[in-house]
């Protein structure tokens, strides 16, 4: 196919309008790039079946090859298409599909190495957003697509986020108002004794474990830095999702169970002055009624009881900051289980240095 001609903008796309998803899939079904709204974050969309097309995000996003795509599907055929599912995965599907569970599955022959990096399983999801699913259907073909950011930067959930990394470098973005869940889709492999969550999201283990008999989440400490190359599914390395600014990180330090925040609101303070040399500006990511007096910049996160609103609001938060010129940024880090565990996640990949 011939690519579509690169716009010196990328073109904003209204999702609300049907012509501006048609023009959308035109552009995907001509080998462009297209970023689209997903209940998780603004994924960078091309055709999975078009290795050139796939090239041009890893290019877009700077994006080095040994980290493998998602693809994401319409329905039950164009799965078929791209991999083979066995019952467990078929179980997985009736219950967690549409919605933000991306499940590694033996591939089929016509997804091209580029989207596993050469791996023999690929990443797939039915995404629970009536944008995106009207996009891949229009377009005919499975979508690969990851976070429609620069890689290693922190994911995007409104149209201005994608348009910050990468306006001038894909065709169009199909603004779709903020994203409702906030982080990336759970990643897990279906294993003898149940699954491997490679990636917690918002499908939870304890919600994989109504399905399965066992769930286990993948340690990334057990990955080594200097092989990527083994990384086994997307969304693993060990420094992902990262500000510009340094992230200090606020932990606990007591049981999840004890519920007690003022503990951990007291060590916020303390990290903030601590973090303050004089020399740069210092952000907070600050829960509802707690005190952030003496930071620069505060992002109020909301409800410190709410985790499923912090995961909404993190990546938002962690850009209001950077853009506010934050060159520190300190956040709390919640104990909670389910989608806790995710916001942990995101946050301890986005603190390290290297």
């Amino acid at each position: 196919m011939v690519s579509v001609e690169l716009r010196t903008k990328t073109e904003r796309l209204d999702a609300t309008r049907p012509q501006a998803i048609a023009e959308a899939a035109r552009i995907l079904r001509h080998g462009g790039l297209v970023a689209f709204p997903t209940e998780t974050v603004y994924g960078l969309g091309a055709d999975a079946f078009s290795a050139s097309a796939v090239e041009g995000i890893f290019r877009a996003k700077e994006r080095p090859h040994w980290d493998p795509l998602i693809v994401h599907v319409f329905d039950q055929a164009m799965l078929e298409r791209v991999c083979f599912v066995p019952q467990t995965a078929k179980t997985l599907m009736e219950r967690f599909w549409p919605g933000p569970l991306t499940l590694l599955l033996p591939r089929t022959a016509a997804v091209p190495d580029a989207v596993t990096a050469g791996r023999a399983l690929v990443g797939v999801r039915m995404p629970a957003h009536p944008v995106a699913l009207e996009l891949i259907r229009r377009a005919g073909v499975p979508i690969a697509a990851p976070s429609a950011n620069t890689f290693g930067h922190t994911s995007p959930t409104t149209a201005d986020h994608v348009l910050a990394d990468l306006d001038g470098k894909i065709e169009a973005v199909l603004d779709g108002g903020s994203t409702t869940v906030g982080l990336e889709s759970t990643v897990a492999e279906i294993t003898s004794q149940g699954v491997r969550i490679y990636r917690p999201g918002a499908i939870d283990r304890q919600m994989l474990e109504t399905v399965v008999d066992y769930a286990e989440i993948f340690v990334p400490g057990e990955l080594s830095p200097s092989a990527p190359e083994a990384l086994p599914s997307p969304g693993v390395g060990l420094r992902h999702y990262a500000p510009r600014a340094r992230l200090v990180l606020v932990e606990a330090g007591y049981s999840a169970a004890e519920r007690a925040d003022r503990p951990l609101q007291l060590a916020l303070v303390r990290s903030i002055d601590q973090a303050f040399d004089g020399a740069g500006t210092i952000g907070v990511m600050l829960p509802e009624g707690w005190d952030g007096s003496c930071a620069q910049r505060v992002y109020r996160w909301g409800p410190w009881q709410e985790p499923e609103r912090l995961a909404q609001r993190l990546f938002a938060g962690l850009r209001e900051l950077d853009d506010a010129g934050a060159s520190t940024i300190v956040c709390p880090v919640p104990e909670v289980s389910g989608v806790g565990e995710a916001i942990r996640d995101r946050l301890h990949k986005a603190a390290r240095r290297s």
